[in-house]
């Protein structure tokens, strides 16, 4: 309320024009893909590649050959770049489930199963030993005969039966009792419900399932207390609650049934984890020979609930988009690609990164391809590039391996309203070769045609030397730079006006918008992604009728900064003698 000038006198007010601009979400890349390990079809924030690897990781044993996933060069590369974090999404191939614990036994009958842990990854790739009746194998110095450095295993210690607690930790499979690799550890473990310790709540017991229903494909959520470790949830306890004190507060045996707590503790003993379903596709296409009903292990099909799961933009966050390994060349891929498209297009706050053709195409193969897409939220790029991968063997990849990076470097260089193009912002890292030398007239083929060209050029390195669109209407949407500055107004502006949701429709609210969005794009402005705007929010479009209907308008003019693609020098020869005019 307005103090109130009635008499004279000296009154102060204040006029805060320090604006502070709020900072954006980091969004990074959404990657999809097999990989070797780790949770099935559930989006996974991961923000570095070794984080990546301890969830996901990184080479695997196939038909006596290492390889590993483009999926996995693909994040490398994407962090390598300057890229902060990647929601990476597993592909599978059939069924596959978490290994378990089932045979932790009791202090006083081996029969009895204290509690049950689980994998938080799936797949055998976590078994040491697919027998139920077998715990898991192990050589003379402890180590598990099948143990990886993939695999878990489990260790109970320091047994209390005055305080009814344990230990309890996850090792690394390869380990051995002389030399332990032990990945966490829980101390002071408790199997009472009322403990602060109690087990569940300690671990977690948290798991997920992907429903498809009428109303679309969501994950739901069981268990009431979230998952603290990296590695494993508890997925039973088994055993009837114990009251490990008496009355008066004193340390008894049994409980009022005549339970001994103390017999029904877990014994101090490791063992390795199994039972697990799905394991890596043997004899699956790589890298340069993928094929149309085999890419890396999958089918095409395999990607529609990953597809369907990423559609919430308010649950993922992301700005790039990818699925290395899909190629609009096979006619089996052209349907989870659409839908890739479809997905960017729906948020619209990503633009999706695409190939249309698999290795030793031709550039006449490439354009036929790339004419038949639409959109100014994808993007394509060619030729193929060669990188070293993990397993110490060069691998031709696709462009979509190595282009989220380039986008990544831009964002941390420049802004995401810069070409993530040219000699300055568009060279690939980790890139060996390319596995065509493009001329001037190639490139302008394919330019002409909404690809982008990855150049090579003497000294140079290797550069992506375009930035369209694939939207076939010539307008400023039809380059990657405006597009994405479009993407990001979007998100910031939409991202500041949710706040305004349910406030009162007056001046007040408006003038609330527009002391926040117009410092914004000025902000843009001098950061070279306008040349003007202008933001209108007032009684012109905010009519009686108008805010009758709950609504509050906002018009945003603006003028996107161009890129300079096409540099013309003219060189004029005057004679001798001649004055330069200043």
């Amino acid at each position: 309320m307005a103090e109130a000038i009635i008499s004279p006198g000296v009154f102060t007010r204040e006029n805060d024009i320090s604006f502070t601009q709020p900072a954006a979400v980091e969004a990074g890349a959404a990657i999809i893909g097999p990989a070797v390990k780790g949770p099935v079809e559930k989006p996974t924030l991961v923000t570095s590649y070794s984080d990546y690897v301890r969830t996901f990781g990184a080479t695997f044993e196939s038909a006596s050959t290492s390889y590993e996933f483009m999926t996995s060069i693909a994040v490398k590369n994407y962090f390598s770049q300057g890229g902060n974090s990647v929601l990476v999404t597993r592909v599978v191939n059939g069924t596959f489930d978490p290994a378990d614990s089932t045979h932790v036994s009791a202090s006083d009958n081996a029969s009895i199963q204290p509690f049950t842990l689980e994998t938080l990854g799936e797949g055998t790739i976590f078994n040491n030993s697919t027998a139920l009746t077998d715990p898991g194998a192990e050589n003379s110095d402890g180590s598990l005969v099948s143990g990886s450095a993939d695999n878990l295993r489990w260790e109970v210690s320091n047994i209390s039966n005055s305080q009814g607690t344990f230990s309890l930790s996850v090792r690394q499979g390869d380990d051995n009792t002389k030399s332990k690799t032990i990945l966490e550890t829980f101390n002071n473990v408790s199997l009472d419900p009322n403990s602060s310790n109690y087990i569940e709540a300690v671990i977690g017991n948290q798991s997920s399932t992907i429903t498809d229903g009428a109303d679309g494909t969501y994950i739901r959520t069981s268990g009431e207390y979230i998952n603290r470790s990296n590695y494993v949830r508890v997925s039973a306890v088994n055993l009837k609650t114990l009251d490990y004190l008496a009355n008066d507060g004193t340390t008894v045996n049994t409980d009022g049934d005549g339970n001994s707590y103390s017999g029904s503790l877990p014994i101090a003993e490791s063992g390795s984890f199994y039972d697990a379903n799905g394991g890596i596709a043997a004899g699956a296409n790589f890298f340069d020979n993928i094929a149309d009903g085999d890419t890396q292990g999958l089918v095409a099909g395999d990607y529609t609930k990953v597809i369907n799961l990423l559609t919430n933009k308010e649950e993922y966050i992301f700005n790039i988009i990818s699925a290395p390994g899909l190629s609009y060349s096979f006619a089996t891929h052209i349907t989870p690609i659409d839908s890739i498209i479809s997905l960017a297009e729906g948020r619209g706050d990503c633009i999706a990164v695409l190939d249309v053709q698999d290795y030793e195409a031709t550039v006449s193969n490439v354009v036929a391809k790339a004419t038949t897409i639409n959109s100014s939220y994808a993007a394509t790029y060619w030729p193929w590039l060669q990188v070293l991968s993990a397993t110490g063997r060069n691998e031709w990849v696709p462009a979509s391996v190595v282009i989220p990076g380039v986008y990544a470097f831009t964002d941390n260089s420049s802004a995401p309203w810069f070409a993530p193009a040219g000699l300055v912002r568009g060279g690939v890292a980790g890139v060996i070769q390319a596995e065509r030398r493009l001329t001037r007239t190639q490139r302008d083929t394919l330019y002409s045609n909404k690809v982008n060209p990855i150049a090579s050029f003497p000294g140079q390195g290797i550069s992506v030397f375009g930035q369209k669109t694939l939207q076939t209407k010539a307008s400023a949407l039809d380059r990657v730079n405006v597009r994405r500055l479009l993407i990001e107004l979007k998100k910031f502006i939409g991202d500041q006006s949710r706040n305004l949701v349910f406030e009162q429709n007056t001046i007040a609210t408006r003038n609330r918008f527009l002391a926040t969005v117009n410092p914004y794009l000025e902000s843009v402005v001098q950061r070279q992604g306008l040349y003007a705007f202008r933001v209108v929010m007032d009684d012109t479009n905010n009519t009686a009728d108008v805010v009758d209907r709950n609504q509050l308008v906002g018009q945003i003019f603006i003028q996107p900064v161009k890129t300079a693609e096409f540099i013309v020098l003219d060189f004029t020869i005057e004679p001798t003698g001649a004055t330069f005019a200043g």
